[in-house]
């Protein structure tokens, strides 16, 4: 699910349009200049802007780094709630971006991931449900907070690459979703409510036999391998006080979560070793190990109390050596490293002509 960007980026999920994913092809001029880069920017070398226009984000690697993944909404397109696309990343200047829709077009998606062998996608969808994006909550009700929908028609399926879906991965009355893959693509880590909490599983693909990694009251989710598969990284949030618990359990009778306080936090594959890795207060969330499968980057807005901007910073997984990556005024978030270690992948409002669309840049990463 696309998280935390409502924070400013108010939901576009407003009628549904059908859309025909074998024909909904669009490409776009790659724009290539470190223009779009700030000074300070120094970790990023060679920036390209990837798409133009909409509501673009969580975009991630295949396993050879040739493939990005993303999902995208933009009503002006025909797409009032968010779709799974796919493009080749270009290799040469002046080379465009070009990206297909390989979700069905229905309900709303998110959260894809490519498979090992790099024929298949997997994703998780509303569709099964309707047709139809699901309502979207009234803030009003809940004292205009932000608030997430942990829709109970979510379930994963994995996709080839024309759109054609050939497993469903889950099928429970509650919400499960934010999938990815261990570094070997045998193993699935993902989230769901199927227990009463917001929890972390991890499946094996080809026997279905799955383990609960979290038991700890809140919201678990966002999890990845790292790029070893030794640790898992992940956001939660702990509520505490009498308050903080109470509110926390009445959302979430209403398939809710108030996602403004999370943290960092890593373990062993198995789950065991939890540790909490942040500590900044307010949103520490989209966390991904490095290559050197020690470090970490993330995504935060503890520097800034009215919520945002969003830029994303780096810290040992003890949690020293804080260091801020990115100077966005408005939204830098979802980092992945590429596999071969080469390339970042995140989205940004940078370059984006005043308006709110958010974009998918690639950049060459310098230590």
């Amino acid at each position: 699910m696309k998280k935390i960007i409502g924070f400013f980026l108010p939901a576009l999920c407003l009628s549904i349009v059908s859309c025909n994913n074998s024909a909904k092809i669009t490409s776009a001029e790659t724009s290539t200049s470190d223009t779009l880069k700030y000074a300070e920017e120094t970790h990023f070398k060679n920036i390209q802007q990837l798409t133009f226009g909409g509501d673009n984000a969580e975009a991630y690697w295949s396993y050879d780094s040739k493939y990005l993944v993303f999902q995208r909404t933009n009503p002006k397109d025909g797409l009032p709630c968010d779709q799974i696309f796919l493009g080749k990343v270009p290799t040469k200047k002046g080379e465009k971006f070009t990206y297909k829709m390989v979700s069905t077009g229905k309900g709303r998606t998110t959260c894809a991931f490519f498979t090992k062998d790099g024929k298949h996608i997997i994703y998780a969808s509303t569709h099964l449900g309707s047709n139809d994006c699901p309502p979207t909550p009234d803030r009003a009700r809940y004292g205009n907070k932000y608030i997430w929908p942990l829709y109970n028609s979510f379930d994963i399926f994995m996709a080839d690459l024309d759109g054609k879906i050939v497993k469903q991965l889950t099928n429970s009355a509650y919400y499960d979703a934010e999938a990815t893959l261990s570094p070997d693509g045998k193993k699935m880590l993902y989230t769901s409510t199927k227990d009463g909490d917001i929890e972390l599983y991890i499946m094996d693909l080809e026997t279905g036999k799955e383990q609960r990694i979290t038991n700890t009251l809140g919201y678990d989710g966002g999890a990845w391998f790292s790029p070893d598969g030794s640790k898992l990284i992940w956001r939660a949030s702990r509520p505490k006080t009498e308050t903080e618990i109470k509110e926390y359990k009445n959302l979430l009778a209403e398939a809710l979560v108030a996602p403004t306080n999370m943290e960092v936090w890593v373990a062993n594959a198995d789950g065991t070793n939890a540790r909490q890795v942040t500590s900044y207060g307010q949103a520490n969330w989209a966390p991904a190990y490095m290559p050197d499968n020690k470090r970490i980057i993330f995504a935060s807005n503890h520097e800034y109390k009215r919520g945002f901007p969003f830029n994303l910073y780096t810290i040992n997984e003890d949690g020293t050596n804080l260091q801020k990556i990115s100077r966005d005024k408005g939204f830098d978030a979802f980092p992945m490293f590429s596999p071969n270690g080469k390339k970042i992948v995140f989205c940004s409002n940078r370059n984006n002509g005043g308006t709110r669309d958010t974009n998918v840049f690639i950049a060459d990463w310098v230590e």
